[in-house]
């Protein structure tokens, strides 16, 4: 919707120096927060203009994407939908996070839906759908299960938002990713994993942890698969400024970096049923944040590489920059032939998964 002119809404003077004569109503102060809840606008005003409120939808109301929507809501910079196949589930979560509204302080609208229909014109969808690994259930069972679900999801999903921009954060990660790239017929620019700020989101805990530092101060990067083949990079890794590598020993890195990867497996040692959820939806809602209001992060994530990194074809984690429209820039970075090696050795953990997948 085109923007209205501020200085009409507000009757202000003006560009010849006088009011709007007589015949031109004045709008009152409620008049224009009723045309605001009517038609949607938000208060991010630029330019002269009102602009529309968002639409994010996240796919899935179990624990992570419950935590999403909550997230997303508290922004308040876009209404949320929240979509899954039971029936009354996300309805009343999406209920019960409207009536946090007036405590948290947000207005933005949380629909609970169990038709895609309700998600039309997203402006971002985030896919938490998909099952968790059973006891007794092959690695092929989990593919199979969860390939079939994703390639669905996004099938409906693209039919009602053409040009949504596509987070996926369901398991294995990486490997979903390729099936809803290959659903979506998307540029590589709209069809972005989530795994690397997650990665790197456990990796500066620990390391916060070990040091009595503040988590805000250390910031790391994480490269590879989502796995146990992930590759966290201390040479890029810092406590404002400073390099890990000069304020603890190299074993007490490797240790950092092992349980980092082994950071999803101990929560789910830890609750015994069930896995992390917490982190995983507020890593989600990061790159959200940076699409939505064009923040430009530079983010780890999984991206489609076409000859980055010297890999081609597959979707591995490595920084980029995020914003308007997805994924803007892949950032490069020297690695040393050690870290390469190790990045290539996680890279071809995902191809062996896609590769599973042709034969299923």
């Amino acid at each position: 919707m085109r923007g209205l002119s501020v200085n009409l809404l507000m009757g202000r003077v003006m560009a010849n120096g006088r009011r709007p004569t007589s015949h031109v109503p004045r709008p009152t102060s409620s008049s224009i927060i009723l045309n605001s809840i009517r038609t949607g606008a938000f208060g991010r005003i630029g330019e002269g203009q009102i602009a529309m409120r968002g639409k994010v939808t996240v796919v899935g109301a179990g624990n992570v994407g419950g935590v999403a929507a909550q997230k997303l809501a508290e922004r308040d910079y876009a209404d949320v939908v929240l979509l899954d196949i039971v029936e009354g589930m996300p309805q009343g979560k999406s209920l019960d996070l409207m009536q946090s509204g007036p405590v948290i302080g947000y207005d933005s609208r949380v629909t609970g839906a169990n038709s895609y229909e309700d998600t039309a014109g997203s402006d971002v969808v985030v896919i938490t759908s998909g099952v968790a690994r059973r006891p007794g259930m092959s690695r092929d069972d989990l593919l199979r299960t969860n390939m079939g679900i994703v390639r669905s999801v996004t099938e409906q999903i693209v039919a009602q938002s053409p040009d949504t921009v596509i987070i996926v954060v369901s398991n294995p990660l990486d490997a979903m990713c390729h099936v809803a790239f290959e659903a979506a017929g998307f540029p590589r620019e709209r069809v972005i994993g989530m795994a690397g700020v997650l990665d790197a989101a456990r990796f500066r805990t620990f390391i916060a942890m070990e040091l009595g530092v503040s988590v805000e101060d250390v910031q790391a990067l994480v490269l590879g698969g989502h796995g146990d083949t992930m590759v966290p990079l201390p040479r890029f890794t810092t406590v404002s400024g400073i390099p890990i590598t000069e304020l603890m020993s190299e074993e007490r890195i490797q240790a950092l970096s092992e349980r980092t990867a082994n950071g999803g497996a101990e929560i789910v040692g830890l609750l015994k049923t069930g896995s992390a959820f917490y982190a995983p939806g507020n890593s989600a809602v990061q790159m959200v944040d940076s699409i939505v209001l064009d923040k430009n992060r530079v983010l780890p994530c999984s991206v489609y590489l076409q000859g980055e990194y010297g890999i081609d074809g597959l979707y591995v984690g490595v920084p980029v920059k995020l914003g308007e429209g997805g994924l803007k820039q892949i950032i490069k970075v020297k690695l040393t032939d050690e870290e390469s090696a190790a990045l290539h050795k996680s890279s071809e953990s995902v191809r062996g998964l896609v590769d599973a997948m042709k034969n299923l």
